[in-house]
């Protein structure tokens, strides 16, 4: 028995979207699998962020103070991790959190499990 054979595979949290593009204001249009459109502002993405610097590891304190984010914050660069998630390089020079597809679907109002 190998090292993979005692790796339990789990099914992915949550569906990885068909595509994901950034509007002229900054914020992302998200298309999930089976039709529904998301946009979520990017002030609001920016303000999820789950890295060790916006919130706390061991408590999951939220540690980024909402008032320091931009007004006019934009995605400069968005970039795919492995098959579930997303970094985004932000305008404000902010660019180590991961937005999984959990996350995202939470953030478009249709929860984080897939389900529709």
């Amino acid at each position: 028995m190998g090292l993979l054979d005692k790796v339990a595979f789990g099914r992915p949290e949550a569906p990885p979207p068909e595509a994901i593009d950034v509007g002229p204001a900054g914020e992302l249009r998200i298309l999930w699998p089976g039709g529904p459109e998301a946009t979520i502002p990017a002030v609001r993405l920016r303000d999820l962020c789950p890295c060790a610097g916006c919130v706390e590891e061991g408590t999951g304190r939220k540690l980024l103070d909402s008032a320091t984010i931009p007004s006019d914050i934009r995605p400069l660069e968005i970039n795919p991790v492995g098959n579930y998630a997303i970094q985004i390089a932000w305008s404000d020079g902010h660019s180590t959190g991961l937005y999984t597809w959990k996350v995202l679907r939470a953030a478009s109002g249709l929860g984080g499990d897939g389900e529709l």
